[in-house]
């Protein structure tokens, strides 16, 4: 048997972090990844669909350039060398993952784990052996897997995952993608500005659910300027494969009060619902530890009920991010070495890569006056900023929202060109207390989309000088 002060069960963002932060705090650890480091986010995820989405913004960009002097014929996407590029950015990251790892003193084993005592795991690895580790604690950090749906199981060529769709070596035609949330909108998006006809089949009666739905309306938009068919309110309730190899797709749509069935033929399936935890099967339940519906939920060390046992990123509880996996790594790390740590922020930044890009931080204006707290509110639209203008891109605004008798910041929300960079000020800002002031009184360089941030902050205290006050 081998000892080690920690296990990590799961390479991913939140485990290959919280792995490297043990090691780098002297406590011997091993890392137990049955895949390949770097989890969801890096392999299919995060990481390669971010590829994809530039290179369509980079394809769509060539395509429109005549109004900005660019003249370029033929444009034309080669999939193959798409992928191959991409495959090449993750190959490269998963590889420094394993150097960091290497590099830091953390070990690495590569096979499938199971907890079998508040002490022990139990390791079958690819080589088929049989491996017992013990510690004096243990870290889950299995992550989360793809949701399907009944009636529209995988079958690696109609009806994809998103593991799938990031893999796609030919351009679908026609698209349809069940779920109108981050991961279907992202996803759907790229195919569209690649030239697919895109449909999106949304249950609940807006897309992407929790966020401010003044900066969902905006994508919404584009994706409809652009062609897209959207159906809200809609249930997806099986398909039929014609001999032709398309797919007609029946639905359920809901409006005022009334039901009406449709079909629409497609080429492609996306079933993009969301994500489930990987916190059951793992010998969790069988120590006692609690497991609801594959969460398995923590205090505010990372701790589980059962004290030597802990949880971080997905499968400790939503939001599923990978930055806020990670930061649960790094505070889980500090408490097993004796450090005083806890998950003590104040907001969870959320970044969106549709077109425009939305990206969130703290409360939407609606969850502060369900609070009680009476709010002001700063917009400013990136129409009026010159550095929009300049690079051709235009749509969106940047919204705050503060306490109105105190003028503290509670949320600021960007839709927008770089909204997800742009976002990373706003979070500065919740998490030292920020108030309107700080921020609209800070210089800002021109000509930056940054400027946006500072004069809706001023828009809100009625002092802005590039729009008109209300």
């Amino acid at each position: 048997m081998k000892t080690y002060d920690a296990i990590v069960i799961g390479g991913g963002p939140g485990g290959y972090i919280c792995a490297i932060r043990l090691a780098q705090l002297k406590q011997k650890v091993v890392c137990i990844e049955k895949d390949e480091v770097g989890g969801v986010c890096l392999n299919w995820g995060c990481v390669p669909s971010k590829a994809l989405i530039a290179t369509s913004h980079s394809y769509e960009k060539l395509k429109s350039g005549a109004s900005m002097g660019l003249m370029a014929d033929n444009v034309r996407v080669d999939v193959h060398k798409m992928q191959d590029w991409k495959a090449g950015i993750v190959k490269k990251l998963t590889g420094g993952i394993r150097g960091l790892l290497r590099g830091n003193g953390a070990e690495l084993l590569y096979g499938e784990a199971r907890v079998t005592s508040a002490s022990s795991v139990e390791v079958r690895t690819k080589e088929g052996t049989v491996e017992t580790l013990s510690a004096k604690a243990i870290v889950v950090a299995t992550g989360s897997t793809t949701i399907e749906i009944p009636g529209f199981a995988f079958d690696g060529k109609r009806i994809l995952g998103a593991k799938d769709v990031v893999s796609l070596r030919e351009i679908p035609k026609r698209l349809l993608v069940i779920g109108g949330g981050v991961i279907g909108l992202e996803l759907g998006s790229v195919y569209q500005r690649l030239g697919s006809e895109l449909v999106v089949v949304e249950m609940t009666p807006g897309l992407m659910p929790g966020v401010d739905p003044e900066c969902t309306a905006v994508v919404e938009k584009k994706l409809v300027k652009h062609g897209a068919r959207i159906f809200k309110g809609t249930k997806a309730t099986g398909y039929k494969a014609n001999d032709d190899g398309s797919v007609l797709v029946s639905l359920e749509v809901s409006e005022g009060g009334a039901t009406r069935h449709e079909s629409v033929e497609c080429d492609v399936v996306l079933v993009a619902v969301g994500m489930r935890p990987n916190g059951a099967g793992l010998g969790l339940e069988e120590l006692g530890v609690k497991v609801e519906r594959g969460f398995v939920p923590t205090d505010a060390q990372g701790r589980t009920n059962v004290p030597s046992v802990y949880a971080v990123g997905d499968v400790s509880g939503p939001p599923m991010l990978a930055h806020k996996a990670s930061k649960e790594g790094e505070v889980v790390a500090e408490v097993i070495a004796g450090h005083k740590a806890a998950k003590d922020w104040v907001a969870i930044p959320g970044a969106i890569f549709t077109d425009p890009e939305v990206a969130t931080a703290g409360l939407t204006e609606a969850q502060a006056k369900e609070r009680g707290v009476e709010v002001r509110v700063g917009k400013f639209p990136f129409a009026a900023l010159g550095r929009a203008l300049a690079v051709g891109e235009t749509d969106g605004f940047f919204k705050v929202v503060a306490d109105q008798k105190t003028h503290e910041v509670l949320g600021i929300h960007i839709v927008g060109p770089s909204a997800t960079d742009l976002i990373s000020e706003g979070m500065l800002a919740l998490e030292m207390h920020a108030f309107l002031e700080d921020i609209g009184l800070t210089m800002h360089p021109h000509p930056t989309l940054g400027e946006g941030l500072m004069q809706a902050s001023l828009h809100g205290l009625g002092q802005a000088t590039d729009i008109l006050n209300r």
